[in-house]
């Protein structure tokens, strides 16, 4: 199968620049994945698509303001670092820019001296290793000196740190946000709840390979990213007596998707655990756990329309982006919202 396969025409002006002021305002284009019809929707509607012993899977992972900015040692150069990856409590993986001047050895200061980073190692794939130097408290620093990571094809800076969490984000660690899990408003969690719908959490802490486009000609050459993940004991009983009772598993988001298809069997049972998982998701994958999807707009040829292609159809995926580009819907991460059912 071919990457192209997944391309389609998006004009510039409707990828979402500003996140709506009433989260749960969005657009919803319900998808039925077994006919490929859709209809025209508002979020708040999704109560309507769910029953009660259904089940929400949820991912509670919170965005870190992990983009830093400050200049080297000794010199007035400006750089650019983006936290990707802890790997020890003050070594992190990150992405920096200017890439050509920061070797091994080299020192960020940042915020009049506040935080230092010393380059360690520098990856094969231009990546470095940082480890920080601080007096104090790693996060309070950082929720102090850094900027949430935006997307690249966001341009606007974001006035309010918080319309980049979800209501329900807990544990620090993503580079991105479950952009699917920004609609929903406390207010319509506990409706959903008060209906006799579960919700039930995980985690996986989303790295900014989910963004990276696919290169490799057929997709079956990609080499996916790795993302930590975790289970807790209640949230895999919780789906699992779902699928025993017949009910719906619905998952919000293409990250809680790769969570608990990466933590089950092959016979659906979904395991408790933590771990690392590089799942790749395409069209011809049988899903052991997942029934229904609530999603936000992929970009083209990504590894993420692909999953959403596996869940629904390639052509039924296009024939609704298609749809929602003639309705002028919003795309990506805050843009408008797809149910597949």
């Amino acid at each position: 199968m071919k990457t192209t396969d997944f391309d389609y025409y998006l004009p510039e002006e409707l990828i979402a620049q500003d996140p709506l002021e009433d989260r749960s305002s969005s657009r919803l284009l319900v998808l039925d994945k077994t006919t490929g019809k859709y209809e025209d929707r508002c979020f708040k509607d999704i109560v309507s698509y769910l029953s009660p012993g259904d089940t929400l899977v949820m991912n509670n992972t919170k965005v870190i303001p992990a983009r830093l900015f400050g200049k080297r040692e000794g010199t007035e150069g400006a750089c650019e670092i983006l936290l990707l990856k802890r790997l020890d409590s003050d070594v992190w993986e990150c992405l920096v820019k200017p890439g050509k001047r920061l070797r091994e050895g080299a020192v960020i200061i940042f915020g009049d001296g506040v935080l230092k980073g010393t380059v360690e190692k520098v990856l094969d794939n231009g990546n470095r290793y940082i480890r920080f130097s601080y007096e104090g408290i790693f996060e309070e620093i950082l929720d102090r000196l850094g900027e949430m990571p935006l997307p690249h094809y966001i341009k606007h800076r974001l006035k309010d740190k918080n319309r980049y969490q979800t209501v329900y984000a807990k544990y620090d660690g993503s580079a991105a946000a479950p952009t699917a899990g920004l609609h929903f408003t406390k207010e319509l969690l506990k409706e959903i709840n008060d209906k006799g719908i579960q919700l039930a959490f995980v985690t996986l802490h989303v790295g900014l390979g989910t963004f990276r486009p696919v290169k490799a000609d057929d997709i079956k050459d990609h080499e996916m990213h790795s993302e930590f993940y975790i289970i807790d004991e209640e949230t895999a009983r919780i789906i699992n007596d779902t699928k025993k009772r017949g009910s719906k598993v619905v998952c919000v988001g293409t990250t809680s998707v790769r969570t608990i298809e990466s933590a089950a069997d092959d016979d659906g049972t979904v395991k408790a655990g933590s771990g690392w998982t590089d799942i790749f998701i395409y069209p011809g994958y049988r899903f052991k756990v997942v029934d229904r999807l609530i999603t936000n707009f992929h970009l083209p040829k990504s590894t993420l329309i692909m999953l959403v292609s596996a869940l629904a159809g390639r052509e039924n995926v296009l024939g609704a982006y298609s749809h929602a580009v003639e309705e002028k819907y919003r795309f990506f991460s805050f843009g408008d919202a797809m149910l597949i059912y």
